[in-house]
C-alpha cells in the first residue's frame, strides 16, 4: 500500500470543509469566539432521546444482564421522573453517581443529565472520607450508591439523600423508584419532565486529584460533551484518508461492539465510551472487575470489536496473547488507550498479536472533557511515541515559562483552547485562575510537536503520578504522611513500572526514636487514602531529604536513588 496518499492537513481539510462530517464553524461562546462542530448534537438529552431509533438492540451487557436501548431509555426517564417528582431536583441541582459500572449507572446518569440537573460522577475507589467530602463539596442533593460505598459513606458527614442499587437498603431505593434491571423494558413509555436544555448549561461536575491534597470539581458543558463525542471519531476518518479510503464507510451490517471496563467516572469511560456508544447504538461489554481470563472469554463470547483500555491492561494482554495472535479474538479490529503514558512498544505489540486489528491512543484530561489529541492506525505504528495530532474543535499553543510561544520542535508547556475546555473549577476561583487564561487551559504537560503537528509528550509541570490510569497528586499523599507522628519531612514521587506505568514511591525522613517502618507509614496510609494512592514503595531515612539553593526538594535525585536500590 502506498501509505500515506493525502498529508494531515489535507485529510484534515477534508473532513471538516463545508458538508464533511467533521464540518466545524466559528461561534462566539461567553467572551471568546471558538470552533465548533456543525453536525454536533445540541445537549446530551439529545443523544438519549435519539439512542430509541436503535430499539431492541443491546446496549449494555454487565456480568448476567443485558439492557437493550429501549430499557435503558425508559429506565434513564423513569429516574429522570423520580428525581423531579419525589427529590425535587431542578434544573442546575447536582446529582451525584458512586458506584461500579452497573447497568444503573448510565440510567442515573442519563435520567439525571435528562432534566437539566448536573451530574458528579464520583471515583468509587476514594474512601468513605473521600467521597463525603467530594458530596459537601459539590452540594448534591442526591447521591446514588451500591452498597460497597453505602457501607464506606458509614458515619460520613455528606449531607445528601443517599438512593441505593442492587443490595443497598433503606426506602431509597433505585428498585423501587425504577424497578429491577431485569424489568426495565416493561416501564412506562413516558419521558421525564422536559426542560429547556441549552449547549452551554453545565452538565457534569468532575472531581480531579487536587495539587493541594483537596480534590477539585471541573465543571463541563453539554456542548463539550457533544464536542467530544464528534471528535471519538475522527481519528478513525483521518486514518481511512490517509490510507486512501472513503469516509463515511458504508453502513455497517452488524452491531459494533466494544469492551469497556473502564470506570464510567473517568472521562474515557463517560465521554469517550458511554455517550458516543449511546449515540451510535454500539454495544457496552462491562466487567464487574478487570480480569484477563475473563476478559478474553467475553471478547470471544461477544465478538467485541474494539477494546478500550489503559496502558496497563494491554500490556497484560500482549503478556499472554502469543505472537500471531490465538483463537477467539479474531473479531478485534482495534485495540485503544489512554488515560496514562504508554510505552512506544505498544502500538507494534497490538499489531503482532493481534492480526488484522489496528492500535489506538487518545490524550487528554477531565478539563477538556476527554480528548485534546489522538493517534492511530499507520499514524501510530510509524509514530509509536506521539499521542497524535490535534482534533479540529481546538487551537494549541505550545509556550515557554513566559508564556511564549517556541519554534516548531522545542518543548514547551501545551495549552488548550476549544468548546470541550472546561468552565473552571467549581468554587475555587483561585484554583481556575491557575490553569485558565481567557480560554485557554494550561495542561501542565511539556510537549514538542514536529512539522506535520503530531505531539510528543516529554514531562509534566505537575507534581503528580499516573498510577494504571488514577492521577494521583503527590502533595495529597505528603500530607498524608506528614500526619503520621514522627515523620520530620518526605517526599513522593513516580517509580516507572511496566505495567502500572508508574507507581507511588515516597522517601520519609522519621525521627530515629519514632520506630518508623516502611510497612508501618503504609498500614497507617491505608485508613487516610484510597487504596491506589498509598506507595508501593516506601524508603524511610534520618537524613534530610537533598535540596536546591532555592530549599526545593530535588525529587529526581530520589527517584534516581530509589531506582538504583530497586534495581
Amino acid at each position: 500500500m502506498n501509505w500515506p496518499v493525502c498529508s494531515i492537513a489535507e485529510a484534515r481539510a477534508a473532513l471538516t470543509k463545508t458538508g464533511a462530517p467533521f464540518e466545524t464553524r466559528d461561534e462566539k461562546i461567553g467572551d471568546d469566539v471558538l470552533r465548533t462542530y456543525v453536525h454536533a448534537p445540541s445537549h446530551i438529552r439529545q443523544v438519549l432521546d435519539d439512542s430509541r431509533r436503535f430499539a431492541d438492540r443491546d446496549f449494555l451487557v454487565y456480568e448476567g444482564d443485558r439492557v437493550t436501548f429501549e430499557a435503558h431509555w425508559r429506565a434513564a426517564n423513569a429516574f429522570g421522573r423520580a428525581l423531579a417528582e419525589r427529590y425535587g431536583i431542578e434544573k442546575g441541582d447536582r446529582v451525584a453517581v458512586a458506584m461500579r459500572n452497573f447497568p444503573e449507572w448510565p440510567a442515573c446518569a442519563f435520567g439525571a443529565l435528562a432534566i437539566g440537573a448536573i451530574l458528579v460522577p464520583l471515583n468509587a475507589w476514594e474512601t468513605g472520607a473521600g467521597l463525603a467530602r467530594m458530596i459537601r463539596d459539590s452540594g448534591a442533593k442526591v447521591t446514588v450508591v451500591d452498597s460497597e460505598r453505602l457501607e464506606r459513606l458509614q458515619g460520613e458527614e455528606h449531607g445528601s439523600t443517599l438512593i441505593t442499587v442492587r443490595d443497598g437498603g433503606g426506602d431509597d431505593r433505585f428498585e423501587r423508584l425504577v424497578g429491577p434491571v431485569a424489568e426495565w423494558s416493561m416501564l412506562p413509555d413516558r419521558p421525564a419532565p422536559d426542560r429547556t436544555l441549552a449547549p452551554d448549561d453545565l452538565a457534569t461536575i468532575g472531581f480531579t486529584s487536587g495539587t493541594t491534597g483537596a480534590a477539585k470539581g471541573a465543571l463541563g458543558t453539554h456542548r463539550g460533551a457533544m464536542t467530544n463525542l464528534v471528535s471519538t471519531q475522527y481519528r478513525a476518518a483521518r486514518a481511512a484518508l490517509r490510507r486512501g479510503d472513503s469516509w463515511p464507510p458504508a453502513a455497517a451490517k452488524e452491531q459494533l461492539v466494544v469492551l469497556l471496563p473502564l470506570p464510567f467516572f473517568h472521562a474515557t469511560g463517560m465521554h469517550s465510551g458511554l455517550v458516543p456508544a449511546l449515540a451510535r447504538g454500539t454495544r457496552l461489554v462491562g466487567m464487574h472487575r478487570w480480569d484477563l481470563e475473563k476478559a478474553l472469554a467475553l471478547i470471544e463470547a461477544e465478538r467485541a470489536n474494539i477494546l478500550v483500555l489503559v496502558p496497563t491492561l494491554v500490556e497484560q494482554l500482549l503478556q499472554h496473547v502469543p505472537d500471531g495472535g490465538m483463537e477467539g479474538l479474531e473479531s478485534v479490529h482495534t485495540v485503544t488507550y489512554g488515560g496514562a503514558p504508554a510505552s512506544a512498544d505498544l502500538a507494534a505489540g497490538v499489531q503482532s498479536r493481534f492480526p488484522g486489528a489496528s492500535p489506538a491512543q487518545g490524550y487528554g484530561a477531565t478539563e477538556v472533557t476527554s480528548l485534546i489529541a489522538s493517534n492511530s492506525h499507520e499514524d501510530l505504528i510509524a509514530r509509536p511515541d506521539s499521542v497524535g495530532t490535534v482534533v479540529p474543535c481546538c487551537d494549541i499553543r505550545i509556550v515557554d515559562d513566559h508564556g511564549n510561544d517556541v519554534a516548531t520542535g522545542a518543548p514547551g508547556e501545551l495549552w488548550v483552547r476549544g468548546p470541550n475546555v472546561f468552565r473552571g473549577y467549581w468554587e475555587l476561583e483561585d484554583a481556575t485562575s491557575a490553569v485558565k487564561q481567557g480560554a485557554w487551559y494550561r495542561t501542565g504537560d511539556i510537549v514538542t510537536m514536529d512539522e506535520e503537528g503530531f505531539i510528543f509528550v516529554k514531562d509534566r509541570k505537575k507534581d503528580m503520578v499516573i498510577r494504571g490510569g488514577e492521577n494521583i497528586y503527590c502533595a495529597e499523599v505528603e500530607q498524608a504522611i506528614g500526619r503520621i507522628s514522627g515523620v520530620v519531612e518526605c517526599a513522593v514521587f513516580g517509580l516507572p513500572d511496566k505495567i502500572m506505568g508508574e507507581i507511588v514511591a515516597a522517601t520519609v525522613v522519621a525521627h530515629t526514636q519514632a520506630g518508623l517502618t516502611a510497612q508501618g507509614v503504609r498500614d497507617r496510609l491505608a485508613a487516610d487514602l484510597a487504596a491506589f494512592k498509598v506507595p508501593t514503595v516506601v524508603s524511610v531515612v534520618d537524613a534530610p531529604l537533598p535540596r536546591n539553593a532555592a530549599g526545593k526538594v530535588l525529587k529526581h535525585k530520589l527517584r534516581d536513588e530509589m531506582q538504583v536500590e530497586q534495581a
